[in-house]
């Protein structure tokens, strides 16, 4: 079905967290910043929870070394402003 759509799959080895590192580092970070510190009702309840920190927090508040410690809302906006003159 991917190839039919013009998809490659692709996945790390197994046990090498350095295949995807920034995705390993992504989720690392909602671990510790948000799953070890809360209790869930249920799976609805953990989505929001996970939603709301993403689109809330990780992407309009904390702000990221790699990106010059900016938002990426605020990074973005920057490339944007670059790109558009």
């Amino acid at each position: 079905m991917l190839n039919k759509h013009g998809f490659v799959q692709s996945m790390s080895r197994k046990g090498n967290c350095w295949d995807n590192a920034v995705a390993e580092s992504f989720f690392g970070i909602i671990k510790s910043e948000l799953i070890h510190h809360e209790r869930f009702k249920g799976p609805q309840d953990t989505l929001r929870a996970i939603f709301e920190y993403i689109e809330i927090y990780y992407n309009r508040k904390r702000k990221h070394s790699t990106l010059g410690y900016k938002t990426p809302a605020q990074f973005e906006q920057t490339m944007k402003s670059a790109v558009c003159f």
